[in-house]
């Protein structure tokens, strides 16, 4: 069945990045999105893929080449990245998936049949993939979980990853705030709990409100520990960045959550995105769940 590979060298030598996802996880978008970032877009089934992949970096584009995607079979991941790694790149997985639910959702949304599916069954489908593609994710540099984005979002997402040549290899930091309601974001790789901090929710005038607005943001920042908190992540972050790209790490996502995401994670996300701004510190800024 259907499953993605995104491939990426930089002008840089190095930095391969491979990516596959789960038939619903909104492939095609980010398959859009990648042609129109000027990939070369190999959506092949060939169990030759990695060997194809290198002739085409080798013979027909060389040093001029951008992005790559390319589409091959589960099996030959290994076979692939191993082929890759000889001709001197380095190989790297992004794995796209997406809650139960929210597959089963677009299955019914699309009318498409899981290839996996045992009748009518959807369900038992993604349960056998999510086995089949626990090796692979096993190796995956990045996880994404696309349950709550769009199209439109998951192609911002993809445009931060990978649309900004310049800063190939460079350690791409995410902020995100999300709803232990609805479960901790599978991308994370530090996670941080603002549950601490009084919840507007409780406030009439602030209840329908998220932490975008002004008035929910004060509210927040003005609670005992709130700007501790913040200085306290700055500190972190300021420590530990440098090092995490010492290492080689190329992504970093932050989460910070509250119970559902409306308020005090948003708040913090925001006041920690202006903080490292003021320092000329990149970093993408995402709410997942302020519009559930």
């Amino acid at each position: 069945h259907d499953k993605l590979r995104l491939t990426r060298l930089g002008d840089r030598q190095g930095a391969w990045l491979q990516g596959r996802g789960r038939p619903s996880c909104r492939r095609p978008a980010e398959l859009h999105h990648h042609r129109r970032l000027g990939q070369l877009d190999d959506d092949t089934r060939s169990g030759h893929a990695g060997g194809h992949l290198c002739d085409v970096l080798g013979n027909r584009l060389g040093k001029r080449l951008g992005q790559v995607a390319a589409g091959t079979g589960v099996d030959d991941g290994a076979v692939t990245s191993a082929a890759l790694e000889a001709g001197g790149h380095r190989a790297e997985v992004l794995y796209l998936e997406a809650g139960d639910d929210v597959l089963v959702r677009r299955f019914s949304e699309t009318r498409r049949r899981h290839p996996l599916a045992e009748g009518s069954d959807v369900k038992s489908g993604i349960r056998r993939e999510r086995e089949l593609l626990a090796p692979l994710r096993g190796r995956a540099g990045r996880v994404l979980d696309t349950s709550a984005l769009t199209g439109h979002e998951l192609r911002g997402v993809v445009r931060e990853i990978y649309g900004d040549q310049e800063v190939a290899g460079s350690l791409q930091l995410n902020l995100l705030s999300f709803g232990f309601k609805y479960g901790v974001p599978a991308d994370a790789d530090i996670v941080w709990d603002v549950r601490f901090l009084p919840n507007p929710f409780y406030v009439p005038d602030l209840r329908e409100k998220t932490g975008l607005d002004q008035d929910v943001y004060d509210f927040v920042m003005a609670s005992e520990g709130a700007a501790q908190f913040s200085d306290l992540a700055w500190q972190y972050l300021e420590f530990t960045l440098p090092l995490y790209e010492r290492e080689g790490k190329s992504y970093l996502t932050v989460a910070i959550g509250c119970t559902g995401g409306h308020h005090r994670s948003v708040t913090l996300v925001e006041k920690l995105g202006k903080m490292l701004k003021a320092k000329e510190i990149a970093a993408v800024v995402r709410h997942r769940d302020v519009q559930r």
